[in-house]
């Protein structure tokens, strides 16, 4: 499936959107993100507060855009990239591992956002944006009787993602107290720990069996 390109009006949005989250990241890394309000994002990247709001509804979504920016398309074409023998389940599985743990760039930003309760909300929001572009694959692998089983799938491992972020997330319940399990507390902040690839795999092992089953039922 061939996706004709952005026309100029859509590369004109979209160039305004990579400034606002690359604006709000900057200022954020800079200044801390309690210090960033939407008219300092706007008016560093050269628009209106009134355009800002056309598309992002709060500083902490800018900001995190900055970190997630079109992981959710990565990850479809991470998927539609694999080998037609791969198992589907496999494939969104190292897809979406890959995706979540390449930080590249990014890897002070995401400390930054897992260490901040309201950008860490924000972050666990943009697992949502998985659903379209996932769907849209694994309905082009299953054929055209698949539409709906497609839906289905792609939102479960949507909502397995975010359940294995929150696990990641989490802060444990004694905070502070050496050796806890999950995420420890270190002044009010929390810090990720243990392994998220092992934290994903384990929540979407339990999807392996719908995608299994409904591979067979396109061969059959």
């Amino acid at each position: 499936m061939t996706t004709p390109p952005p026309g100029l009006r859509e590369r004109k949005k979209q160039a305004t959107r990579e400034a606002l989250r690359e604006a709000a990241l900057r200022l954020a890394m800079e200044r801390g993100p309690d210090q960033v309000r939407v008219d300092d994002i706007a008016e560093a990247a050269g628009v209106s507060p009134r355009t800002y709001n056309n598309y992002f509804a709060s500083r902490e979504q800018a900001i995190v855009s900055a970190v997630a920016a079109d992981r959710e398309a990565r990850i479809a074409a991470a998927v539609a990239a694999r080998p037609a023998g791969v198992h589907l389940a496999n494939a969104v599985t190292e897809a979406v591992v890959e995706q979540y743990t390449n930080t590249g760039e990014h890897e002070q930003a995401m400390l930054l956002i897992t260490t901040r309760t309201a950008l860490r909300d924000a972050f666990l929001d943009t697992t949502a944006d998985i659903e379209p572009p996932l769907t849209a694959v694994i309905a082009e692998r299953l054929g055209d009787a698949g539409a709906h089983t497609a839906r289905v799938l792609a939102a479960s491992v949507a909502a397995a993602v975010r359940i294995a972020l929150e696990g990641w997330l989490r802060p444990a319940e004694t905070e502070g107290v050496p050796g806890a399990a999950g995420s420890f507390g270190v002044g009010g902040l929390v810090v990720p720990s243990g392994s998220l690839p092992d934290q994903l795999r384990a929540a979407l092992a339990p999807l392996a069996p719908a995608f299994d089953a409904a591979e067979r039922r396109t061969r059959q």
